[in-house]
């Protein structure tokens, strides 16, 4: 393989596996604890100011990174080494690994390709002894501003979201890890929502995603029969039927669930059962508890809850939310506020408000736990840093563990055990 090919602008020499950490100057091993192997994290960035060609967004980040930061993480600390860094100058912010814990792919979060208002997409392949990436291939996207990638449970299909082009793909994966071209584009329209949001906090200015369509996550059940995407214009769901034989998206009955209008339904994460899914709203500051019928594909709201504490007023934008891997906790993510909010899952699914912690940075726009679910990592995005926190896998409380680790306008983390292969 030619050296252009390999991703990684620079490799550490096994020495840097030896840094020593910020707190206490106890050296890392040269490899990770558990069977030789180190654990890693992969940070995705805004590696490219968007304002040149979007200028009527908001939130558009000066794009600090320089692509996909890689670090090994201790272990027993959770503090994150610096291993590399693979150059990409396409905001590439949304990152997932399969399960084999041998491919990632990229949402590369551009505008235009060429002529063309598109994004692109891009497979890497992992080294499974040093985590490195070596780039596969990449094509576009479906749209303008990809902003979301999963994978559908056969491993056979990337799943996309592009925000700008309020539109959703998917693209077949390869044998050998590349992507081809989409079988599948599905555009999004309606009527769009009002700027206010029905259920924003009092005094609240947080005006986003109410201008157009935005196609902003894409993610199938667990048993991938259905495909659900959430655009936060349209204060929409949308359910697919979802072909994994020819690739295709087929509208369910009902096609779309609506939320209250102009709340912005963001992000959504499954419970662990899969008869359960918590959707985020940007605008509103919102989670909405939905049952979900397997067989069928239907939505039933059921709850509504602030992501805030009590009392809170003034203005407020939702990010990641995320449920504990035992089904016990959802973690909800607040920009401007700074925080990450902290719900208890009742016996039927309900939440009820625990707490919440200080990001220690500013604009938090995603987070993500260990393979272990002993530390959660949060993207700072505005303050350029990921800090790391102790979770209580009791009272899903989290603590600061006093990490700081500074990485330009990060947007995604992502976790992969070199040791276990995922």
């Amino acid at each position: 393989m030619s050296n252009d090919r390999v991703c990684c602008a620079r490799r550490l020499a096994t020495v840097a596996w030896v840094a020593l950490l910020g707190s206490g100057g106890h050296p890392v091993p040269a490899h990770g604890q558990a069977a030789g192997q180190p654990l890693m994290a992969y940070v995705g960035t805004f590696s490219s100011p968007l304002r040149d060609v979007l200028p009527t967004q908001v939130d558009l980040p000066p794009g600090n990174g320089r692509g996909i930061h890689l670090f090994q993480v201790d272990r027993a600390s959770g503090a994150m080494i610096p291993a590399g860094i693979c150059e990409r100058g396409t905001s590439p912010s949304c990152l997932v690994i399969n399960a084999a814990g041998t491919r990632l792919y990229s949402a590369d979060e551009t505008a235009r390709v060429g002529e063309h208002n598109a994004g692109t997409v891009s497979a890497f392949a992992i080294d499974r002894t040093s985590g490195q990436l070596t780039l596969l291939n990449t094509v576009e996207s479906g749209g303008a501003g990809p902003t979301y990638v999963s994978i559908h449970p056969s491993g056979r299909f990337l799943l996309v979201a592009n925000y700008f082009g309020g539109s959703v793909a998917v693209l077949p994966i390869l044998a050998d890890g590349q992507l081809a071209c989409a079988t599948d584009i599905q555009v999004d329209r309606g009527a769009i929502g009002p700027t206010r949001a029905t259920n924003a906090p009092p005094g609240s200015h947080a005006l986003s995603g109410h201008d157009r369509t935005h196609a902003h996550m894409i993610q199938s059940d667990p048993a991938g029969r259905f495909v659900l995407h959430a655009d936060l214009g349209l204060d929409q769901i949308f359910v697919w039927q979802f072909d994994a034989t020819r690739g295709t998206l087929l509208p369910n009955d009902p096609p779309v669930v609506s939320l209250p209008p102009g709340d912005g339904p963001r992000h959504f994460h499954f419970h662990p059962h899969g008869r359960w899914l918590y959707s985020i709203q940007e605008e509103g500051s919102t989670i909405v508890l939905f049952d979900y019928e397997a067989h069928t594909g239907r939505l039933s709201a059921r709850q509504t809850i602030s992501t805030l504490p009590p009392g809170f007023a003034g203005s407020n934008f939702c990010s990641e939310i995320l449920v504990s891997a035992d089904g016990r906790f959802v973690y909800a993510g607040n920009r401007l506020h700074d925080s990450i909010g902290i719900f208890a899952i009742g016996p039927a699914g309900e939440l009820s408000y625990v707490g919440e912690e200080w990001t220690r940075g500013n604009y938090p726009r995603s987070f993500n736990f260990d393979p272990a679910g002993r530390f959660l990592y949060c993207c700072n995005q505005r303050s350029d840093n990921i800090t790391v926190f102790n979770v209580n896998h009791q009272t899903g409380a989290l603590q600061f563990a006093g990490h700081y680790t500074p990485v330009g306008n990060p947007s995604c983390i992502v976790l992969l055990d070199l040791a276990d292969g995922g």
